[in-house]
């Protein structure tokens, strides 16, 4: 039997949003009448079709019950959680990589007091809560033991954990659990809970809030000639697989946060197709989250090989995420990145 997937598409924002829902011409995204649609692309591995809201009443009746379904996901109102505002769009989450071998920003804040210096700055310049990280995951990197990768943590996260909304980027159970006791706020694990098999345990003994990301292979291979039948519905398989697992094993609250993971065993024309369609994941019912600061990608698009000058891209691809009703985006840049969105939600007032 053919699976379908419902993308909400064709997107209004602002003033012309609220309007539209008024009018009752189009939906909201996530009970947030300041971004709606009007459309919805009905996808099959065989077949696309746009359709708009108001023939929905035409589809056959299994299709017509399976795109309710989804559209109860897509416009559900979210609860907030973590410092997280899901009736706004977007929450920044700073990047705070306290390594000395991370992509772009290796070594910068590695120190205690330039790792806790940055940490209250991205939260002043209007980051929602901070993603602390002792373990480089780029393309290439082997991982470290706990043990170092805690020494390199852990005396910031005593320090701002007490202060400000932390999230912690690891992928093994025992810095999970310490963080957690040290008053983290949310698990953010980029191999989708495969790295360790005793994470399911931390999560479900703690009830924390976390990220479920998609990688393909591990950092250190995740890059070589990665393969997908189809990118975009391959993921939410996985997403869909993953979470009703979870379910099956106890994990009950809501508090999850999906991540295709850009970058994470994917090629140029792996990571276009996820960001042209990520809506498609607001039929899964989670916000979802992308990170998408200073990627390979936008390398790839404009020739510009320095990590650390990535910013113009990473802004344009912030703007096309909101847009899309992607709830939460990891960046580095917080100060810049807030203030391309506040222009651009300006300029769509008038």
């Amino acid at each position: 039997m053919t699976r379908y997937y419902t993308r909400a598409c064709n997107f209004y924002y602002g003033k012309i949003s609220k309007n539209l829902v008024k009018d009752k011409k189009s939906l909201p995204l996530n009970g947030n009448k300041e971004i709606s649609f009007d459309q919805i692309e009905l996808i099959s591995r065989n077949s696309k079709k746009k359709i708009k809201i108001n023939k929905l009443l035409n589809l056959p009746k299994i299709l017509k019950k399976k795109v309710t379904q989804d559209l109860k996901y897509i416009t559900s109102k979210k609860k907030n959680f973590a410092n997280l505002n899901f009736n706004k769009s977007p929450n920044i989450m700073g990047i705070l990589n306290l390594t000395p071998d991370s992509f772009s920003d290796g070594g910068k804040f590695n120190t205690k007091t330039k790792g806790i210096k940055q940490a209250f700055k991205m939260f002043e310049s209007g980051a929602s809560i901070i993603d602390v990280g002792g373990e480089s995951t780029k393309p290439g990197s082997k991982g470290i033991n706990s043990k170092l990768e805690w020494n390199r943590i852990n005396k910031i996260l005593r320090v701002i954990c007490k202060k400000i909304p932390i999230s912690l980027d690891t992928r093994k159970s025992d810095i999970m659990q310490k963080g957690i006791k040290l008053g983290v706020k949310i698990i953010n694990d980029v191999s989708g809970l495969n790295y360790d098999p005793k994470t399911i345990n931390i999560l479900n003994k703690y009830k924390i809030p976390f990220v479920l990301q998609h990688s393909q292979g591990t950092p250190e291979n995740m890059q070589n000639n990665p393969v997908y039948k189809n990118v975009l519905l391959d993921i939410y398989d996985f997403f869909d697989k993953k979470i009703h697992f979870l379910r099956s094993i106890g994990i009950k609250h809501n508090n999850i946060i999906i991540d295709p993971g850009i970058g994470f065993g994917k090629n140029l024309k792996h990571n276009m197709n996820l960001i042209c369609n990520i809506s498609i994941f607001h039929s899964l019912g989670f916000p979802i989250l992308v990170g998408i600061s200073r990627k390979k990608f936008i390398k790839d698009l404009s020739g510009d090989n320095d990590t650390k000058n990535r910013t113009g891209g990473t802004v344009s691809s912030v703007i096309y995420l909101m847009m899309q009703g992607v709830q939460i985006l990891r960046v580095h840049e917080v100060n810049e990145i807030l203030q391309g969105i506040k222009v651009f939600k300006n300029l769509i007032k008038n």
